[in-house]
């Protein structure tokens, strides 16, 4: 009886993990995400009541994402996103905040299911640093930017995405360059 409840099962559970690691391919999927991100050159600089220093740098600091991911064949694939990329701090002596509207596309190669990286170009319009309080001065508006992106993403299941990446960013504003590289976590949620 144990054996034959073996042999049943066994093809079974087989089936079950096949399924959770191998989905069904699907060619074009929708996605959302969100992630934290750091680096870049300080923009500006605030206190707090407590007398600690707050900071707005160029490649901070949280970013949201959505956009479509196209499969060409299973191993290539191709992502475009619209992003919302800020770093907002609220001080005593006023309020800084550093935001960007990214549009990105990156080519990814995808030797098994799990894991992938990629690499591509992101176009940064509207950078903006803009401030209320005792710093109007630090209002600035930088050109728009082209930088190059690559990244890694591990699924850790067919529909959620860790992403680990890297932006090559630079802003100008006022006859200067500012830094804005950074690295970046995030997670996506692809449907």
């Amino acid at each position: 009886m144990k054996k034959l409840l073996l042999a049943l099962a066994v093809p079974v559970l087989a089936q079950a993990q096949a399924e959770t690691v191998a989905p069904p391919y699907q060619p074009v999927r929708f996605l959302f995400g969100v992630g934290l991100s750091g680096g870049g050159d300080k923009l500006a600089s605030g206190q707090y009541e407590d007398g600690s220093a707050v900071d707005i740098r160029a490649g901070g600091l949280v970013y949201l994402t959505a956009g479509v991911d196209y499969h060409l064949i299973p191993e290539f694939s191709l992502q475009g996103t619209i992003n919302y990329h800020v770093d907002d701090q609220s001080a005593w002596n006023g309020d800084f905040r550093f935001e960007r509207f990214p549009i990105e596309l990156i080519g990814y190669y995808q030797p098994n299911p799990v894991f992938r990286v990629g690499g591509g170009v992101r176009y940064t319009v509207s950078p903006r640093l803009s401030s209320n309080g005792n710093a109007p001065e630090a209002n600035a508006s930088y050109a728009n930017t082209t930088s190059a992106v690559v990244e890694a993403e591990y699924f850790a299941d067919p529909n959620t995405g860790i992403k680990l990446r890297y932006v090559h960013e630079t802003f100008k504003a006022r006859g200067r360059e500012i830094d804005g590289s950074h690295v970046g976590i995030s997670a996506n949620f692809y449907f």
